[in-house]
């Protein structure tokens, strides 16, 4: 399509259908939306999406780059979310932490040219939102502080470092860390105007069977008000999305701050006020009270991962955006819903994923919730391959016009 301003997208979100009056009927749909999230998220860790390998040349990359931004256009979505901090290290110039090695290959290595920069350049020149999407806690894949460029802050604090499942994490229950990480990725928002800071599903690492995350010295020293270790994690992530909120508001006042948490707060078992699930429980695994960020307004969007198949039946996505809608319900923060799109067609999958026209289900599912203003997909590869034609029946059945993001 010919590049679109972003003024061209500035449409007037149209109203809600009333709730119908019976108790037992059906909520009512929303009408067809000039508003709404259409978003893809560009994974680098690990070259995932792009670029597609390391080592390129910065004018391979930069084509590879706007090939991502000219798909999602090309689509009719509106919202790119690019992840600019994989592993404790930056696509921008940074003067906290290193060039990323998934650019060059090496950590450290200058790549030539400002990604960052340019995707925000090159996607408001396309009418689309760049959300920097960041990792906050995880400094690297592998558990070797050595491997880090001399200069990672990792390497000059290991006292912030905790190795757990293979992997190096930076501990959230020490302040001082708390304070960098919010800072190196606030960088970002000060010198480019990001549309949005995004944060994913990882705090506290998953957990891992015969494995602990080793905080001891940390819940020791700044622990002690809290009845339990839980506690004191849930209030440490509390409290890094809460700064975080506040920081960027005094930063770079009006962009948006979202996370995109893992699909389930809690179960029903656990808690009634939880969803009829028996998944992971983000609230109690990983510390991370989803529902509270929600509910006290913390966070502008909220886009829980809900990559589980209609009837799935321990994490089932038609009980699952009911119980998101009714978290948003009466809230200043929207509700988006993460899509699976790398699962639909494959062979692989489950039984329903094999059916390509099932990501379409989704969305018309959601469509009865008024709460769900959109849906991201994951990931940007599927997006431009669409391998299984399971992005081009999305748009075919429900994305005829093109549509703004919600603000």
């Amino acid at each position: 399509m010919g590049r679109l301003s972003r003024r061209a997208f500035a449409l007037a979100a149209l109203s809600t259908l009333a709730t119908a009056g019976d108790a037992g009927a059906a909520p009512a749909r929303r009408p067809r939306a000039t508003s709404e999230m259409r978003g893809v998220w560009v994974a680098t860790v690990g070259n995932r999406d792009w670029p597609s390998r390391t080592g390129l040349s910065a004018a391979v990359q930069r084509a590879e780059l706007l090939a991502h931004l000219d798909a999602a256009a090309r689509r009719r979505l509106n919202t790119v979310i690019l992840q600019v901090r994989p592993t404790a290290d930056a696509l921008w110039p940074s003067p906290h932490e290193p060039w990323s090695q998934y650019l060059t290959g090496t950590q450290g290595r200058d790549p030539g040219w400002d990604p960052l920069g340019t995707a925000v350049a090159e996607a408001h020149a396309r009418g689309l939102e760049l959300h920097a999407w960041f990792n906050p806690l995880r400094i690297a894949t592998h558990s070797d502080p050595s491997r880090l460029v001399a200069s990672h802050p990792a390497r000059r604090h290991p006292d912030w470092v905790v190795r757990h499942g293979g992997k190096l994490y930076y501990n959230p229950g020490l302040p001082e860390v708390r304070t960098f990480v919010r800072d190196a990725m606030l960088d970002a928002v000060a010198r480019y105007p990001v549309d949005a800071v995004h944060f994913d599903d990882y705090f506290y690492p998953y957990p891992i069977a015969g494995q602990t995350f080793d905080d001891d010295d940390a819940y020791d020293a700044h622990g002690g008000a809290f009845p339990s270790r839980a506690a004191w994690r849930r209030d440490n992530v509390d409290r890094l999305v809460r700064d975080t909120a506040t920081r960027i508001q005094q930063i770079r006042p009006g962009t948006r701050f979202g996370i995109s948490p893992f699909g389930v707060w809690r179960n029903a078992s656990t808690d009634p006020r939880g969803s009829d699930t028996r998944a992971l429980q983000s609230y109690d695994d990983i510390y991370a009270d989803t529902r509270k960020w929600v509910r006290e307004n913390w966070i502008d969007y909220i886009c829980p991962q809900l990559y589980w198949h209609i009837g799935n039946a321990a994490a089932d996505y038609a009980k699952l955006v009911p119980w998101w809608a009714e978290v948003a319900r009466g809230t200043k923060t929207q509700l988006y819903v993460g899509e699976a799109l790398y699962k639909a067609g494959d062979p692989a999958q489950a039984a329903s994923w094999r059916d390509p026209a099932e990501l379409s289900r989704h969305l018309t599912l959601a469509r009865a919730r008024p709460e769900v203003r959109g849906h991201v997909y994951f990931a940007a590869r599927e997006v431009s391959q669409d391998a299984h034609g399971a992005m081009a029946r999305v748009v075919a059945d429900h994305y005829q016009q093109r549509a703004a993001p919600p603000r």
